[in-house]
């Protein structure tokens, strides 16, 4: 009945003024209205499992433990009706491994507008938050804005880069919302959120090397491989360094899951090569592809097993290469 009273008033308005006032007002008391509502909600894709997977089989290379949580954490929690809590995901590894690309997989699978839709929160702690001597007014700023967004739209996704560079008091300001309570009678328990940090992404490395140097193959590491997950928690819980020290969110077991990227080989990078070329409308070739895979810096230096960089300026140096 609201939203009838609603569209017959939009009508009648029509009709009766163009008066500016008037319809700045009434447009401010659509916004509190089911019709507005409904609207926001149009933002959202229908979930599609075999959607995702498909995305994470065709766009994110060599990462095969964070495709596998990922898909099953986030299709769960998308297809319950009533979760009990937010989604929590913390993505671990070096630099260029595909944490920031995975996020857009994700957008794009929930949100009609992928990553530009304005449910999608990005922080990025050097951006959003440079100066330390004003923790205080970050931390009053970052509360309203969580709690401003999920009051008006229960699916949004909060994704924070370098989580391992923020002051523990801003992490610690999360705690609320990602815990099982409401929050002045909000539920959070519909959201999303996404930490992304280079924090223990040493352990990881050199647990692959160390798969490596026993003869194992890459593949065969798992979540459970040698405590992997603990060992990357209470790296970043104990690291002096790190955001995450003594958080509150790890100490009280709020993050669902710290999942690992691992160092690429060549034969990943040469897949993001290829994806690069596609991108910039370059002819598939593969031999350009092996010469610009082969041309990123490898470690250990002599044996050259995984890419120091992964993809990070995998763009940059395809371009050197056609140019030439």
């Amino acid at each position: 009945m609201k939203v009838q009273r609603i569209l017959t008033a939009l009508l009648l308005v029509s009709n009766i003024t163009s008066s500016s006032c008037f319809l700045e007002a009434f447009t401010d008391a659509l916004k509190h209205s089911a019709v507005y509502k409904f609207f926001e909600r149009d933002d959202l894709l229908v979930f599609d499992p075999k959607r995702l997977e498909k995305d994470l089989n065709d766009f994110l290379f060599g990462q095969h433990i964070a495709s596998n949580v990922i898909l099953k954490s986030v299709s769960s929690f998308m297809t319950d009706s009533k979760p009990n809590k937010p989604l929590v995901l913390s993505l671990h590894g070096t630099t260029g491994t595909g944490k920031n690309h995975v996020t857009k997989i994700l957008a794009r699978n929930i949100y009609k507008k992928g990553e530009e839709s304005k449910h999608v929160q990005i922080y990025v702690s050097e951006y959003n938050f440079p100066d330390r001597g004003k923790v205080d007014l970050y931390t009053a700023q970052l509360r309203q804005w969580i709690y401003g967004n999920v009051s008006s739209f229960p699916r949004s996704m909060f994704i924070f880069d370098e989580m391992d560079k923020m002051q523990p008091q801003l992490i610690d300001v999360l705690k609320p919302f990602l815990d099982y309570s409401l929050v002045n009678g909000v539920s959070f328990h519909n959201a999303i959120f996404i930490f992304l940090s280079n924090a223990g992404g040493k352990v990881i490395a050199d647990l692959a090397l160390d798969f490596w140097r026993e003869g194992k193959n890459r593949e065969d590491l798992w979540m459970n491989s040698r405590e992997l997950e603990i060992k990357i928690s209470t790296n970043v819980y104990n690291d002096k360094n790190c955001g995450f020290l003594h958080t509150s969110i790890i100490d009280e077991h709020l993050i669902d899951h710290f999942i690992p990227f691992l160092p690429l080989e060549l034969k990943h990078v040469r897949q993001c090569v290829l994806a690069e070329m596609k991108h910039l409308n370059i002819t598939k070739d593969d031999e350009l592809a092996d010469e610009v895979a082969r041309d990123m810096p490898y470690f250990p230096e002599e044996e050259r097993i995984f890419a120091v960089k992964g993809c990070k300026s995998v763009r940059q140096k395809l371009v050197l290469h056609v140019d030439e």
